[in-house]
């Protein structure tokens, strides 16, 4: 009974999306975006000074019937003498009967505005690719002509835009993902006969944060992170983490009127930290009955020669 209620509300929720075009936040969701800051923001491309590669995977919603999960992988390095950025970032998002993968090439160019400011420009291009199959939902009428063929492999173009400043202990950064708004699917596309309407909507995103060298062995970092589309309520996440020894990483995020969550992770090597985070939904979806809250985990490995190496790793 739990299976059939959540997928049904599944099947409204895209249902009435389409047919009326509602808006909502389409783009994956992160708690430990301050790991993963070039999946959102094409200018921080680069600016770890190193190759950084960062895979993710998040669960949200555990035990609940087509709940979002989310894998993604970031590459990205700093070229020549630092001032350009190139990345690459892969992003596989699913939410019941739909699985949209999405690849995006980033390039960064970074000025010195001072002794320790530097500013940097980023543009992300790229697509995505769509697929949804309706033969997944448990639908009150099999025969809804709406539901009648599946959507495959349907792209659509992604051109991003971002800019990202920062100092030793200080960093802001303003981004768009995806300037474009193009239909998901609609009539005639794919050789489909479904007249659903699904546009993709413009997300932004604001990132600030400052790290506090509190003592030799503890260094402490504010951050927020800022959420805005079209149709949805605004996303605030507040974040306090703790680095520990340069080795422990502990913190507490609050995403307004919607989760409490709990961030770990260790730095095992210079080049090498692992981290977990834990989401409770502060809503009525949070009730047990529903779910078991959102499981997130990361992984990042960094490469360094012998000019470029990190002395102590960066918070940020």
């Amino acid at each position: 009974m739990k299976k059939f209620y959540s997928t049904f509300i599944l099947a409204i929720s895209i249902y009435i999306a389409s047919i009326t075009g509602v808006n909502a936040q389409q783009d994956p969701q992160y708690t430990q975006y301050m790991y993963n800051t070039v999946a959102i923001n094409p200018a921080y491309a680069g600016n770890r000074g190193v190759t950084s590669i960062v895979g993710l995977h998040r669960s949200q919603w555990v035990g609940l019937e087509g709940a979002p999960r989310t894998q993604s992988l970031s590459i990205h390095s700093p070229i020549g003498e630092g001032k350009v950025g190139l990345g690459l970032s892969i992003v596989n998002d699913g939410l019941g009967p739909a699985d949209e993968t999405y690849i995006g090439v980033d390039f960064s160019y970074t000025v010195n505005t001072s002794d320790e400011g530097k500013l940097s420009f980023g543009l992300k291009g790229g697509g995505h690719i769509l697929n949804v199959d309706f033969t997944k939902l448990n639908l009150l009428n099999p025969n809804d002509p709406r539901f009648s063929q599946n959507i495959d492999n349907k792209f659509s173009p992604i051109i991003g835009a971002g800019v990202y400043y920062h100092t030793n202990n200080f960093y802001a950064g303003l981004s768009v993902p995806n300037l474009l708004q193009t239909d998901h699917f609609n009539e005639g596309n794919n050789s489909n006969s479904s007249s659903f309407i699904a546009e993709e909507r413009i997300h932004y995103y604001g990132i600030l944060g400052y790290t506090f060298d509190v003592s030799e062995d503890l260094k402490f970092k504010p951050s927020t992170l800022v959420k805005m589309v079209a149709g949805a309520p605004l996303q605030v996440d507040l974040t306090a983490n703790a680095l520990l020894y340069e080795k422990f990483h502990l913190g507490v995020a609050y995403r307004w009127s919607a989760a409490l969550s709990a961030l770990v992770g260790f730095q095992a090597s210079d080049s090498m930290l692992i981290g977990l985070a834990y989401d409770r939904e502060s809503t009525d979806l949070g009730d047990q009955v529903y779910n078991d809250g959102s499981f997130e985990v990361f992984l990042r490995f960094e490469l360094f020669n012998q000019y470029d190496r990190m002395l102590t790793p960066r918070f940020f």
